[in-house]
């Protein structure tokens, strides 16, 4: 499924800066991220029905709203929406999986998990969508490692395996 992500919010002030009254806007980021069924547009307009099924009316210009616009509606907002790339999925039971599961089972002597979309998105998209080729991530980190967070870490036993990942992976040759 896809999924969408709070990338960040602010509104008013905080600490040493802060104050007792109603801030005149909020904000908020996301994105979402897609898988290989979505459509993106169709998703656009699903956030943007949801929004205005609260009772929020969006502005004319995508931007700051007019004086007629706050005096006639008392929830505004504004939204801006970009299509950066489309998700990609590599079949299973292929070819390329049986040759790459095999030098991951050689390389760690067990099989691996197979999962068949990550959670992330991968802006090589573009390339294995317009290339047509097939492409996988192989995945090295600890669970627990807060991708992209101010305390993202990787165990220095989840780098050592994934360099033998990766050498396993380089070091078999492609059966296709």
């Amino acid at each position: 499924y896809p999924s969408l992500n709070v990338r960040g919010m602010s509104s008013g002030w905080v600490g040493s800066k802060v104050r007792t009254i109603v801030p005149a806007a909020a904000v908020a980021n996301i994105d979402v991220r897609l898988v290989k069924e979505s459509n993106p547009e169709r998703l656009i307009e699903l956030i943007k029905k949801y929004i205005e099924d609260q009772g929020y009316y969006f502005t004319e210009s995508g931007g700051e709203p007019t004086e007629a616009e706050r005096e006639k509606y008392s929830r505004l907002i504004s939204m801006k929406a970009q299509i950066s790339y489309q998700a990609f999925r590599t079949k299973l039971n292929t070819p390329i999986d049986h040759w790459l599961t095999s030098a991951l089972k050689n390389t760690h002597q067990k099989d691996p998990i197979k999962i068949r979309t990550t959670g992330g998105s991968v802006p090589i998209a573009p390339f294995v969508n317009t290339l047509n080729v097939p492409a996988v991530c192989i995945p090295v980190v600890n669970p627990d490692n807060n991708q992209h967070s101010p305390n993202e870490n990787l165990r220095i036993s989840n780098y050592f395996m994934g360099v033998k990942t990766i050498a396993g992976i380089l070091s078999t040759p492609i059966q296709l």
